[in-house]
């Protein structure tokens, strides 16, 4: 059987992704998160559970992570969890498009990246793909993987960023206000003022208008 953790900040998309993976008769949901903080309290709960199976050397076998959680995202929790040594297999999950997230999630340890939007179907099998250890794919990922091996080394300015400065770039072009992504992060506004500049010095830009004009033409997000 695998056991799998859901860490998702909507209740509704963790029960839909529940639903979905309690109808595949091989996985069962052991818990659910809806922050980084209340994994990390649920994935102790889980290892001293005295009513656990034997044998396993983790809370879980896969973490269903969503990216944009409030306070640390999910790539800060993968991050974290791979300085832990844990060895626990994340698939990560995101209505972010694969060009945005995926290889970065790649690179800092998901074993796999799922779009919200996809076929539910998909993310079944992900979550078996994932448990036996192999890394979960879309063709939309294998061919950027693909054109980064055979393209020349010419880097996005946006790749320089760190994560959370993408994620607020991204969240700047897509309409939110400072306020609003200060609260929906648990950041302070001052923070989250600091990553905007950061961006806009990073990528030589002037204002929030060139920032959304360059993060549409990058494909970051839609017009």
């Amino acid at each position: 059987m695998i056991e799998v953790i859901l860490c998702d900040d909507h209740a509704l998309i963790r029960r839909g992704i529940r639903d979905t993976l309690s109808d595949a008769p091989d996985i069962r949901v052991v818990g659910e998160a809806g922050d980084y903080g209340e994994l990390r309290t649920l994935m102790r709960a889980l290892l001293q559970d005295p009513a656990r199976e034997h044998g396993r050397s983790g809370p879980c076998d896969v973490l269903v992570l969503d990216i944009n959680l409030p306070g640390r995202s999910g790539l800060d929790a993968l991050h974290a969890l791979k300085d832990d040594g844990s060895p626990v297999k994340v698939l990560v999950v995101s209505m972010y498009p694969e060009d945005q997230y995926a290889i970065r999630a790649l690179r800092a340890g998901a074993y796999g990246y799922v779009n919200k939007g996809g076929d539910p179907q998909l993310l079944v099998q992900a979550v078996r793909t994932v448990a036996h250890g192999r890394k979960y794919v879309t063709p939309e990922i294998a061919q950027m993987l693909v054109e980064s091996l055979t393209t020349p080394a010419t880097e996005n300015a946006h790749n320089k960023l760190s994560d959370r400065e993408l994620q607020t770039l991204v969240m700047i072009a897509s309409g939110k206000r400072l306020a609003d992504i200060a609260e929906e992060l648990m950041l302070s506004p001052k923070t989250v003022s600091v990553y905007r500049a950061r961006v806009l010095e990073k990528l030589q830009l002037a204002n929030n208008s060139e920032l959304t004009v360059y993060a549409i033409r990058s494909g970051l997000v839609g017009q």
